[in-house]
This record gives structure tokens, sequence and C-alpha cells, in this order.
């Protein structure tokens, strides 16, 4: 099969994006302008709990913001090759367009999902906070909720 194809993005795709990029955007601004005010001292990193289990130097504050971008750019590329997706499913001349729309939905959410972690992380990093005890399971609803509703989506839809 032709594993060529042209999927135009949604508006739905177009609206994730520019969220993703303003949050992107929202943190370096808040890295930037409030840098003086943050000290010297971040929590570096969190256990299941929550809590803060590593403190660093506040310059490791760059590293979430750019590896977020770094990821984003990455899935965003991935996003735009469909005929190197996995699909799990078989890919018809039929089906082709339906099964490339539903795990463009699921990339791009996720790709959602990835961005406002990392930039919820960032600022908690940067206000010194230990991790409200929700976000563990929230943030796995997040990432798992999505990903079973698209497939589920897709195998019935195959």
């Amino acid at each position: 099969m032709d594993k060529k194809t042209n999927l135009p993005s949604t508006r739905y795709h177009r609206a994730v994006n520019l969220l993703c990029i303003a949050a992107m955007a929202a943190v370096f601004l808040y890295l930037i302008i409030n840098w003086d005010h943050i000290p010297d001292q971040i929590p570096g990193h969190y256990n299941g709990a929550g809590e803060i289990d590593r403190w660093g130097n506040k310059s490791e504050l760059w590293f979430t913001p750019i590896l977020s971008v770094l990821m984003y750019l990455g899935i965003s590329l991935c996003e735009r090759t469909p005929g190197i997706w996995n699909t799990g499913v078989e890919v018809t001349r039929e089906n082709k367009v339906r099964i490339f729309r539903i795990i463009k939905n699921m990339i791009v959410t996720m790709k959602l999902v990835m961005v406002l972690t990392f930039v919820f992380l960032s600022f908690y990093s940067a206000l010194t906070k230990p991790l409200p005890a929700w976000f563990l399971p929230a943030d796995m609803i997040l990432v798992f909720g999505p990903m079973a509703f698209f497939l589920i989506q897709l195998y019935r839809k195959r």
C-alpha cells in the first residue's frame, strides 16, 4: 500500500499546536522575567508522592522547557509523516484517511499533555514547591486516558 498520505491539519490540531507554543513561551518568559527572584536552589527532582528529593542549581530550570521544545519539534515532525506510524491495524485504501486521522489526533493530544506536564513541572520547580499529591495520578490519567480513548476508537473504526 502507498504510504504517502497528505493529511491536512484540522482546527483541533492548529488549536493544540497554538496552545503548546503559547504554554512553552509562557515558561520561557516567566523564567526570564522572574530570574532574579527565583532562589538559587530549586527542586531538581520529585518522588512519586510529589516530595522534593533532590535540590539543584536554578540553572537546571532551563532543562525542562528546552526538553519540552525539542520533544514538541520531534513529535511535530512525526505527526507530519503518517506513513511511518505503527497503527496496530491493517491500513487499506478504504480506511487509510480514517485510521491516520485517529492516530494523528492521538499524537497531537499526547503532545499537548507532554507540554502541559513539563510546563507544570517548570513552574512548580521555579516556585520551589512540592508537587500536589494529585499530580501523579492526574498526569497518568491525562496520559493513558486519551491513549485508551483513541486506541478504542481506532479498533472500532478500522
